[in-house]
């Protein structure tokens, strides 16, 4: 599962690289050197390893392209998230044909005397490092792709329910994050608790909006639909994670 890892590594840092005072180009250059570097640490240097990391930087490519392509109506939203999910997928499948990491990854690893990570291994490391990183942008990425596939999210320039419900495009990646660590674990019942509460936070701001109703040209029913859709998600790929880590 050592390519699988570093796949996630660089589409969690490219979708980092998502910023206005980037350059735009930062999130195309960034996964290939991602991909590089980890490839070189790891010691992925077989036929099979160098392959599909050679896949591994076309799946991270496509991604940043098309995705970057849905926010002008260019490409259908279906279109990224079938080249992301389905390049994991497939990773996962032919992850054995790249063997075991090692090289320096290993070493540093041996050397910081800390049990959990030497008993972690390089492999394990990998997965669990991009596994957390797509807990950032790259969830919010998808999250925003479906909901503008369900036509959730309305074509820019209108009014959104997400401008009524402030922070959370903070607050979904904190979330995903301290459910994915909790999972991870072995505190499920937390994580359950974590969910729980993000819904009793919200209900009096949706509550105020409904005897509130729609000043701003959406109504309550497109924002508990946006609320609820939206963080079902959030918390799917979190769960998603913790399945992916422990199969890994």
């Amino acid at each position: 599962m050592s390519v699988v890892g570093v796949l996630l590594i660089a589409v969690g840092v490219s979708d980092l690289c998502r910023r206005n005072t980037l350059p735009f180009w930062a999130p195309l250059v960034a996964g290939p050197i991602v991909i590089t570097g980890f490839g070189l640490l790891a010691g992925l240097g077989s036929v099979g390893a160098i392959c599909l990391l050679v896949g591994a930087a076309l799946i991270t490519l496509n991604w940043v392209v098309l995705a970057g392509r849905s926010r002008i109506g260019a490409a259908h939203q279906a279109i990224p998230l079938t080249v992301l999910l389905g390049g994991v997928l497939l990773l996962i499948i032919l992850s054995p044909l790249a063997g075991s990491a090692g090289g320096l990854l290993a070493e540093w690893l041996r050397s910081t005397g800390w049990r959990r990570l030497v008993s972690v291994g390089p492999d394990r490391f990998l997965l669990v490092l991009g596994l957390f990183l797509v807990q950032l942008s790259t969830g919010n990425e998808i999250v925003r792709l479906v909901l503008a596939a369900t036509g959730t999210i309305k074509p820019v320039g209108e009014p959104q329910a997400s401008d009524q419900l402030r922070g959370g495009r903070l607050l979904g990646p904190l979330e995903r994050i301290f459910v994915f660590w909790l999972g991870f674990a072995g505190y499920a019942t937390a994580a359950g608790l974590v969910i729980a509460a993000k819904g009793l936070i919200r209900f009096p701001e949706l509550n105020a909006r409904r005897k509130a109703g729609s000043v701003t040209g959406v109504g309550i029913d497109e924002v508990t639909e946006y609320f609820l859709l939206g963080s079902f998600l959030s918390w799917l790929i979190s769960l998603a994670a913790i399945g992916i880590a422990a199969l890994g």
